[in-house]
């Protein structure tokens, strides 16, 4: 059977005539096993015979019929054990797919697992249960039609089958929906029919089902009475439309502050700077990461980003009022930025969050606060039952709406995490909050890894070249497993060197479209902890077939040079290749057999080789333009049972570093040159965007405030002022002005060829024409396709077709660019767990140095632990200092009495750790020299402890909620450089 549905479309002049024919059965079974009428097959028997009523209002044995918005917005209830026997009809699942990837995929996880008993109906095929739409009818309209259609014909097909059975006894079935329109015709229509919280309220024996309720169409009731609304309404989706369409209003990416929770900036594509957004009003009830519309000031009304370190409501935003109105009334000599106010928000980009739960100190309240672990999104009302137990829980929350009259979004409990400070539970939270993929690989990826015992065939040697008699090492950190590279240098009898830079042949494992392909382009790369490593491939292939370990055969992509002694190159080979590492060492290992001379082994010679040529490819380098930055960085020496930290140390770098690092670099240099020949419109390069010259105003005056001129015009300029900018009495002025000089960098990033243009794809810190990632693809996924390309250029392997399309790769490098900066961030957030760790319990003197003067605050980095502290020193609410300090925005000091803190000036801090806070412990520094009369440190956390305890009844219910100040930034690099 069949309908059809025909209508008329102009095209280009001509009329159409279309028809379109919808196919309709009447032999779609129902999946209950109380049916007595379809030809069910068993496995289709999903919905039970007897279904156990467990819930109040409905205590007679039923199904569930869910519609579209309850599964949209109340999926962390549905996966849930505690609801059964479930029907999800076609027309609601077609629609959750359309509507949200993620909810369609957790929906059908659900309906996957068998003890869930969720039956899918076809609905839509079904030639009772089909309906079309009517002239006029909206089409939602028309969806919720048919699901009450189907919920009817349940009812009646399931009693004709249970004519036998008490009228207590009969299975009904009941619709779940939270459409007020909806729920009002299925009361019409003699349907059993209800609201999802008022379903799931009164489900027995699942204590916290009600806690994860959604709060999506929850009205917020002032508890103040009469009180106006906090935030301007927001324009609705056709002004936000006509208001940039006309050029009123613009469109951009919404970056909240860590440092100020009352300011952001909103990135506007095609704007060379980011407008501004300060004060409550201004930020409009946007969320970090937000599509939002901004709405630019006049020009005499823009301002400058803050000077103060605020961190949550604790601190005195007055001050911050106060502040603001002077930097606006400030001469024209101040660069000002563009600044606007949020007027709409066009998508929100709201993720489960981690955090903690502030309980609400009345007792019996089901009211309290979530208070988030990132600092850039602010607190979440929430109602749980369970605060008792969840206060002392790492626990996560979902935002589900935000009206005018609450200060704070509206969400629900999700699940907890575990105890708040057990490490595993706060490295679940790194990994969660910085949207690492960290599941157990599937079954399916793992049915794609190749067989053990794992050999070498005859076919193998006769399709690649043998390296087996090359000696051939590889040079990484202490304790490496993932050895992706490995070297060789051999002199030649014309007195040239013969070079060879060897790669794991991971594509050869991994082939397109396979399950483990696309799980490793999800991961697209390897994170690494202090104390583990989330693999971006499962182990057999990162740390065995594919790690080029000592002694063993393996498989690798090799390019080999023909290089003279001053590092000309004379000739370039790419290859598969079968190689045999002589011996995998460590740089330091490494180090003692070029430095010890009695050493003339075929390796000592090969490593001396590569030194001595790496320092010449160095230089030649920096002397084209390329930067040499810095960042501080730390080693830690972990327990070997508990793996908790027992030292920790900066990191000593050698020769051997470097010796690596030249020659990855040199490779992914030639490699870049050639795919770019062979595939101009489809090469994947990476790319380091040159800053605009404002980008470094702040620190070219920092420089000039200490005598020194810094030149950004180039690359090459900026790189002989950071050589020339040497303080004799500061041996680490200028590593530290190195670390300033990296933060104002963009970070690189990866790009498809045909998707930029060319005078855009230099690296600027490299001061390379043309760049890509070569020389890692067990923990990089960008080095894969670049092997693949690589690869179909010299003959070496077939094309696919999305490898040659530059649109899916142009997609695929946002997902590159994406995952490579939260795998920086959860490693950095990995250092600070783990420095906190080391100082639980010790206090101690260390030498430190100012790195930036703030308006409240000194930043002050620690080079020996590689961490960076704030250091207050302008009174806080509730301190008592008996000094004061006088801030200079113009030479960039504070100033008390006769001392003057000035960028890179040396002190000397108490280091300990401050744990009254749960949520943020932190690194407390406090000033030992140069020692002022009457200064010490404010005790932050005891302030803030005493004004939450006066205060957090009314903060529960209508105002800001304080948390502890602000958490050390610590930086780190991955220990080997590639």
């Amino acid at each position: 059977m069949w309908t059809t549905k025909t209508f008329l479309k102009k095209r280009k002049g001509s009329v159409l005539k279309i028809v379109r024919e919808h196919y309709l059965r009447d032999d779609i079974w129902c999946g209950s096993d109380i049916c007595t009428i379809c030809a069910h097959q068993n496995e289709e028997l999903v919905l039970e015979k007897n279904p156990q009523p467990k819930n109040k209002k409905f205590p007679f044995p039923h199904y569930i019929v869910l519609d579209t918005c309850v599964v949209l917005n109340q999926i962390n209830v549905l996966e849930e054990d505690a609801l059964c026997n479930v029907i999800v009809v076609q027309t609601v699942l077609e629609e959750v797919k359309h509507r949200s990837s993620s909810v369609y995929k957790r929906l059908l996880d659900i309906v996957g697992n068998p003890n869930r008993k969720f039956y899918v109906f076809v609905n839509e095929h079904h030639k009772d249960t089909y309906v079309e739409r009517e002239p006029g009818e909206k089409v939602n309209d028309r969806n919720d039609r048919a699901i009450r259609v189907s919920v009817a014909w349940y009812e009646s097909h399931l009693m004709s089958s249970q004519a036998d059975r008490r009228k207590r006894d009969r299975v009904k079935v009941i619709l779940l929906t939270d459409d007020v329109d909806s729920k009002q015709k299925a009361e019409n229509e003699g349907l059993h029919v209800a609201t999802i919280s008022d379903y799931v309220r009164n489900v027995e024996d699942c204590p916290g089902l009600e806690d994860r309720l959604s709060q999506h169409n929850t009205t917020y009731e002032l508890q103040a009475g009469g009180r106006e609304p906090l935030f301007p309404a927001h324009f609705t989706p056709s002004q936000i439309h006509q208001g940039i369409k006309s050029g009123k209003l613009l469109q951009g990416s919404f970056l909240a502050s860590r440092e100020n929770f009352l300011e952001g900036q909103v990135n506007v594509e095609g704007q060379d700077k980011m407008i501004l957004v300060q004060g409550r009003v201004g930020l409009n009830r946007a969320v970090d990461g937000d599509i939002v519309a901004v709405k630019l000031l006049p020009e005499e009304e823009w301002s400058v980003p803050s000077h103060m370190v605020l961190q949550d409501e604790g601190d005195d935003s007055d001050v911050l009022e106060e502040e603001n109105a002077i930097l606006k009334s400030k001469d024209e000599r101040v660069a000002k930025l563009p600044t606007g106010h949020i007027v709409g928000i066009i998508r929100r980009k709201w993720r489960q969050y981690c955090g903690i739960l502030q309980k609400n100190p009345i007792e019996g309240s089901v009211r309290h606060i979530f208070v988030p672990a990132e600092r850039k999104v602010p607190k979440v009302r929430i109602e749980t039952q369970q605060a008792d137990i969840l206060s002392s829980q790492r626990i996560i929350v979902t935002i589900d709406s935000w009206p005018r009259n609450s200060r704070y979004p509206l969400g629900h409990f999700v699940r907890a995490l575990g105890t708040i400070g057990d490490k595993d539970t706060e490295n679940e939270v790194l990994l969660l909050e910085h949207d690492v993929p960290h599941s157990k690989f599937s079954e399916a990826v793992l049915s794609c890894l190749p067989k053990l015992p794992w050999v070498i065939t005859e076919k193998d040697v006769q399709s690649r070249v043998d390296l087996r008699h090359v000696d051939i090492c590889s040079v990484d950190p202490p304790g490496c497993t993932d050895i992706d590279d490995a070297l060789h240098c051999k002199e030649l009898e014309n007195g040239n060197y013969d070079v060879g830079v060897h790669i794991a042949d991971v594509s050869h494992f991994i082939r397109p479209g396979t399950a483990i392909d696309k799980e490793a382009a999800l991961r697209a790369t390897t994170v690494y902890l202090v104390d583990k490593r989330i693999d971006m491939v499962p182990e057999l292939l990162s740390s065995n077939l594919c790690s080029l370990r000592g002694n063993e055969e393996r498989f690798a992509f090799s390019c080999i040079w023909e290089l003279t002694s001053e590092a000309e190159i004379v000739s370039t080979r790419f290859c598969k290749s079968i190689i045999r590492s002589r011996q995998a060492m460590t740089y330091e290992e490494a180090q003692i057999k070029i430095d010890d001379l009695t050493q003339n082994d075929t390796l000592s010679k090969s490593l001396r080789g590569l030194n001595s040529l790496a320092k010449i490819l160095k230089k030649r380098r920096i002397e084209n333009g390329a930067l040499v930055l810095a960042s501080p960085e730390i080693r830690f020496q972990v327990d070997s049972e508990t793996q908790d930290p027992i030292e920790v140390e900066a990191k000593k770098l050698r020769e051997t570093n470097s010796m690596v690092e030249e020659f990855m670099l040199l490779a992914n240099i030639y490699v870049a040159i050639k795919i770019l020949e062979d595939f101009p419109e489809c090469a994947m390069l990476r790319r380091h965007p040159k800053l605009p010259v404002s980008n470094f105003e702040p620190f070219i005056k920092a420089g000039r405030n200490l005598g020194f001129e810094i030149n950004s015009e180039s690359g090459k300029a900026l790189a002989l002022s950071l050589d020339n900018a040497v303080r004799p009495d500061n041996a680490y002025f200028n590593t530290m002005l190195r670390i300033l000089a990296t933060r104002c960098m963009m970070q690189a990033v990866y790009f498809a060829s045909g998707m930029v243009q060319r005078d855009e794809f230099f690296h600027y810190g490299l001061a390379a024409p043309v760049y890509t990632h070569f020389t890692s693809p067990i923990r990089r996924y960008a080095d894969v396709i670049v092997h693949r390309l690589l690869a179909v250029s010299i003959g070496a392997d077939v094309t696919y077709p999305d490898l040659l399309d530059k649109r899916k790769s142009h997609s695929l490098c946002h997902n590159l660019n994406y995952r490579n900066r939260m795998a920086q961030y959860a490693g950095r957030a990995s250092v600070a767990l783990h420095t906190h760790l080391f100082f639980r319990g010790k206090v101690q003197d260390e030498q430190g140095y100012v790195l930036c003067v703030r308006k409240n605050a000194l930043q002050i980095l620690i080079p020996k632990y590689g961490l960076e502290g704030t250091l207050y020193v302008s009174p806080h609410k509730g301190a008592k200092q008996n000094v004061t300090f006088v801030y200079s925005e113009e030479k960039q000091t504070q100033k008390c009495g006769d001392v003057i803190f000035r960028p890179f000036d040396p002190v000397t801090v108490q280091l300990s750790l401050d744990r009254s806070n749960v949520q943020h412990e932190k690194i407390v520094l406090k000033l030992v020299h140069p020692q002022i009369p009457g200064f010490s440190v404010p005790s932050l956390s005891s302030v803030k402890r005493k004004e939450s305890d006066e205060n957090l009844q009314e903060e529960m219910e209508i105002s800001e909620v304080s948390v502890s100040p602000p958490i050390e930034k610590i930086s780190t690099k991955k220990q080997k450089v590639k």
